[in-house]
């Protein structure tokens, strides 16, 4: 089991208003360069915010919605600083509640 941090918005602000394809773009090239595996992923309509370990926290965040998801805290803690109005929260994932971290509605 591993804990996954995100951030959470409305999939408009997210993947049409924030230049993010750029900010994550950009985070790749630096991985590569440091020879990192990526450990960060853009998902759309994620599942996770309807389960129940995360339910509360995603109620706040508008629908449909999209996540940055990242097993690295520190560059989600660096997304929420770089987007401000996005929802920050963790979950453990795979859980019979969450079984899959990057599973889409």
């Amino acid at each position: 089991m591993a804990t996954y941090h995100y951030v959470a918005a409305s999939e408009r602000f997210l993947c049409e208003e924030e230049p993010l394809a750029e900010v994550l773009r950009e985070r790749r090239e630096h991985y590569k360069d440091q020879g990192k595996t990526v450990d960060f992923w853009l998902v759309r309509q994620p599942a996770f915010l309807e389960a129940e370990p995360v339910k509360a926290d995603g109620a706040a965040v508008p629908r449909p919605a999209a996540a940055v998801v990242s097993t690295d805290a520190k560059f989600i803690d660096f997304m929420k600083l770089r987007l401000e109005w996005v929802a920050r929260g963790q979950f453990e994932a795979p859980t019979p509640a969450v079984p899959d971290p990057l599973a889409s509605l």
